[in-house]
């Protein structure tokens, strides 16, 4: 089991910075991908950036390439989602997601999901 917990989200301007974080716990190792997920109201789920913990690999949506970052921090065994130059359009519930393949994860079936935390970005 792998629990996931969320934190980080919180309402800017547009143009401004968040950061998420996804704390892993339970029987997480270097094989695991983490991701990130997001849901607008009326919107279906879209994945938005994965990061393999093995290799460092990472993959971004393109409506986002270029201005977010995710990372790991392997002592913290935590994921961040660095988010510059939010755009309204970010406005969404944002959700961490785990498993043992990035390919499963990507196409929205991971074992593992945390609770969500919201992002409201205002123009």
């Amino acid at each position: 089991q792998v629990q996931l917990v969320e934190s980080g989200g919180g309402s800017v301007q547009a143009g401004g910075s968040l950061r998420l974080s996804c704390a892993a716990s339970g029987d997480t190792d270097s094989n695991i991908c983490m991701g990130w997920f997001r849901q607008a109201p009326g919107k279906e789920r879209e994945g938005v950036a994965r990061i393999w913990i093995r290799s460092g690999y990472t993959y971004y949506a393109d409506s986002v390439k270029g201005r977010f970052t995710i990372t790991h921090d392997y002592a913290k065994n935590t994921v961040y989602l660095q988010m510059n130059s939010l755009k309204p359009e970010d406005t969404a519930m944002y959700y961490c997601a785990a498993h043992w393949g990035c390919e499963r994860l990507w196409a929205g079936y991971p074992n593992y999901w945390g609770q969500g935390t919201q992002v409201t970005v205002s123009s």
